[in-house]
């Protein structure tokens, strides 16, 4: 019996469509991605930074079966790495791995950092938030906020505070407007020379993220004096945050990481990219290597994610223009 020529296109159709699939634009269904993804890390390479951004790629290479390129690109407390993401081809092939520096405190602080967040990137999802921790040498006689505030204060110009990026920078300026006190900035271009320095014992103090110090907490070359935020974190449950302490200043004060692409991507490709970074995110052997180092896997939807970059975009503006920071 001869068949139809409905069942025949039917069959035609069919056989088609594996080849059309190869050629459908991005984002159509499996045909994205069909080539390797740029990981742009605006960082140097074998920094804290870029450690907490490979935990992702060899996940993802496996989901998407493309490999994950990192292209590490420093410079400019994160602006450089930045500004090259926001001129990518908005085509899903670039993924910038962000953070509150370049894409919160920068843009305040430069006066042409080579972008402009709100115009030039989409966010894909969060990747951790986690507040900032305040060290000291262990010579420096307070054991809290308030006890170094009220040191600070007797010696006024005394003692110094290392950080080795924007966003730290600015949570030593926030400390010294909370606490009424008089400490001396300063910057280095990488957490590990800054760390060096706070055990020799030529810097007094050091604002960072908890995976440059803990180790040396630990081991007792550095004291916490507290976290520079609202709650308390896992690897450092005795110290007190600075909210605990009396500084209200710093309940909305966080450090985040986070994934953003160029602004004009199309939504079906940010939200596929969305759907396979929050799946790598929740497995727990990644979420375990997360929390080793100190933060908080946070994953979020694109929408969160950019109410939250823009809320501490106007944040941390408030605070440049009161403590009057410019680049260094």
């Amino acid at each position: 019996m001869k068949k139809s020529v409905k069942s025949i296109c039917y069959v035609l159709l069919l056989q088609a469509t594996p080849a059309l699939a190869q050629h459908a634009a991005p984002g159509a269904g499996p045909a994205y991605p069909n080539r390797p993804i740029r990981w742009i890390v605006p960082a140097p390479p074998g920094g804290g930074t870029d450690a907490v951004s490979r935990i992702m790629a060899p996940r993802l290479t496996e989901l998407w079966k493309q490999q994950i390129v990192v292209d590490n690109r420093g410079g400019a407390q994160g602006s450089i790495g930045t500004a090259l993401a926001a001129k990518a081809a908005p085509d899903g092939y670039t993924i910038l791995f962000g953070f509150s520096g370049p894409l919160a405190v920068n843009p305040h602080i430069f006066s042409e950092p080579g972008y402009d967040v709100a115009r030039d990137f989409a966010g894909l999802t969060r990747y951790t938030q986690q507040p900032m921790v305040m060290t000291a040498h262990p010579s420096v006689a307070a054991s809290n906020f308030k006890e170094f505030a009220t040191l600070g204060k007797s010696n006024p110009g005394k003692f110094t505070f290392a950080s080795s990026a924007s966003l730290q920078h600015l949570g030593g300026e926030l400390f010294k407007i909370a606490a009424g006190v008089n400490l001396t900035h300063v910057p280095y271009k990488g957490a590990g020379p800054a760390v060096i320095d706070v055990v020799a014992g030529n810097v007094s103090t050091m604002i960072s993220n908890p995976t440059a110090v803990v180790p040396h907490i630990r081991t007792g070359r550095l004291k916490a004096l507290g976290i520079l935020g609202g709650q308390r974190i896992d690897v450092l449950k005795d110290v007190p945050t600075a909210v605990e302490q009396g500084y209200k200043d710093f309940a909305d004060v966080i450090e985040w990481y986070g994934m953003v692409a160029p602004a004009a991507t199309p939504r079906p490709i940010i939200n596929q990219l969305n759907a396979g970074l929050v799946k790598v995110l929740t497995m727990p052997e990644v979420q375990d290597r997360i929390r080793a180092l100190g933060m908080t896997p946070s994953p979020s939807s694109p929408a969160e994610f950019d109410k939250q970059i823009r809320a501490d975009l106007a944040l941390w503006g408030k605070v440049v223009k009161q403590a009057g920071v410019k680049a260094e």
